[in-house]
């Protein structure tokens, strides 16, 4: 991350950020030199809290509440200035056939994965269009392109994600603010781990599944988050400085370039 030197005393708002993806990511930006602001759930605090000299500050948001992530924004603004970037990577995942899905499943994956990043791409694009600079990435997932069995609200979810971040590229582009979406496939993060049955459920994800239509990972290994907070960094950073509303995706070619 030494390269990236753009990123040094920048101001930068991860989602997510107590596990998985969105840990690594605020894990880059931090030894890239960024003044991170976590935001996650799992955090316990209302104001921002930074657990220890040079570490991320911390705050306890819920992304589908649309006014707590309006005060997190206003909070972080007033408190350390100018956000300049933004990476929302919250997400759940609730599996099950839709025929058989609840409608409160339905009704949470939503509210987190799509409803939560408008929340928070909303808010920051208020506070960056004055000063026409930022970028902001979402994290989506490849299961936006290829329908997956009893994943339908996840996948569903992140079709809309993906929809929503590229039309927000589109709306902000002419303030000089960039948006992108990453979309991984398999990662080693605890939403991955919560469908593993056994020591040998990577190896059939890499192997892929007749029965499940899933071809299996081409690059025969399952991604670890720090191999997707690069993208991420990637299109947060200068080197991605005439790209917006793209959709990189990641997953060892799992989707075949779908």
């Amino acid at each position: 991350m030494n390269n990236y030197t753009e990123f040094k005393n920048k101001i930068a708002v991860v989602s997510g950020a107590a596990q998985g993806i969105g840990k690594a990511v605020a894990d880059s930006l931090l030894a890239a030199g960024a003044k991170v602001v976590a935001l996650d759930i799992r955090f316990n605090t209302q104001t921002l809290t930074q657990p220890s000299q040079g570490a991320e500050y911390q705050l306890g948001v819920n992304m589908a509440d649309a006014t707590a992530v309006n005060n997190a924004i206003a909070q972080i603004e007033q408190t350390l200035g100018a956000i300049d970037y933004a990476a929302n990577i919250a997400g759940i995942l609730r599996m099950g056939s839709l025929t058989e899905l609840s409608d409160a499943d339905w009704n949470d994956t939503f509210a987190v994965n799509t409803t939560g990043a408008f929340n928070l791409c909303r808010a920051v694009a208020r506070v960056m269009i004055p000063r026409q600079r930022g970028a902001i990435v979402a994290v989506s997932s490849n299961a936006a392109q290829v329908p997956r069995m009893n994943m339908g609200s996840y996948a569903a979810s992140k079709a809309a994600t993906t929809q929503l971040i590229k039309c927000f590229g589109l709306e902000l582009a002419k303030y000089n603010i960039r948006c992108n979406i990453v979309s991984p496939g398999s990662t080693d993060t605890e939403m991955q781990r919560q469908l593993w049955q056994d020591e040998t459920s990577a190896d059939k994800v890499i192997q892929g599944s007749l029965e499940q239509h899933r071809i299996g990972i081409p690059l025969k290994r399952i991604a670890t988050p720090h191999a997707i907070a690069n993208a991420v960094m990637f299109f947060l950073s200068d080197q991605a400085a005439h790209i917006t509303m793209e959709n990189m995706v990641v997953d060892g070619g799992a989707t075949l370039g779908c």
